[in-house]
């Protein structure tokens, strides 16, 4: 595995923990950000990658920082 493969993974991982912290279906989410649930099942399981600009969306409605997405420490 790559370690751009192995970032993807724990960027879907940290999306997914964000959003259920938030208590949101993958369909809530998906609405909220006008994207398919299929979309953000594939980010969450790094078989899409992200825009940014979804990234920053996903960000302001997860009420997260940038950096606290890409913590890849934890």
């Amino acid at each position: 595995m790559t370690n751009e493969t192995t970032k993807l993974i724990k960027l879907g991982q940290n999306i997914q923990k964000a959003r259920k912290f938030k208590k949101l279906s993958q369909n809530e989410l998906a609405e909220m950000l006008n994207i398919s649930r299929e979309h953000l099942a594939k980010l969450e399981t790094a078989k899409r990658r992200i825009s940014l600009k979804l990234l920053f969306s996903l960000c302001d409605v997860l009420e997260i920082t940038e950096q606290e997405l890409f913590n890849f420490s934890k």
